[in-house]
């Protein structure tokens, strides 16, 4: 297996919106009502949402190649584009969404990686992530990275208000 992370660009904005509604929906359809799911992903998935985030300077996006396809993706922040106020020192992980069909193939760890280095080239002490209390598999794959439980934020499905553990580690 061959694998490659690249940056994402403008030019990939297509495949961006094919993976993102693609690896959600997977995830998610299930624990969520089929109008909940239409609703957040025609909001949080649109073109013309996906450019504003690609084009935000405190946002980068990275596709995980795996011999050549793409297999998911990983979205970081920093400063403003944080989903919550959590300081200058900090870098959020807010998405590795892998494709089904390469999940359990340690791909979640290469984006990881990647998001800690990213955090260490911008000198920031601690990263954290937002991951729905329901999300067992996750919750345990971040635990397993050393992120710890630091308190929790509401997430909109649609009409229907979740609950995101928000999980933080710092960084040595």
């Amino acid at each position: 297996m061959t694998l490659e992370i690249r940056k994402c660009t403008l030019e990939d904005l297509g495949a961006l919106q094919e993976v993102s509604v693609e690896t959600f929906n997977d995830t998610f359809k299930d624990q969520n009502s089929p109008e909940n799911m239409k609703s957040y992903l025609d909001k949080a998935f649109n073109l013309e949402q996906l450019e504003k985030e690609l084009s935000n300077n405190d946002s980068e996006f990275y596709f995980i190649y795996s011999n050549g396809q793409i297999a998911g993706y990983l979205k970081v922040n920093i400063n403003d584009a944080q989903s919550e106020r959590m300081g200058r020192d900090s870098l959020e992980i807010e998405r590795i969404y892998i494709r089904r069909a390469f999940q359990k193939q340690g791909l979640g760890k290469h984006f990881y990686l990647k998001a800690i280095e990213r955090a260490k080239e911008q000198n920031k002490e601690k990263i954290w992530l937002g991951v729905w209390e329901k999300n067992e598999s996750a919750i345990a794959f971040y635990e397993k990275m050393e992120f710890v439980r630091t308190g929790a934020h509401s997430f909109y499905m649609g009409d229907e208000e979740q609950t995101d553990f928000i999980m933080t580690r710092t960084l040595s």
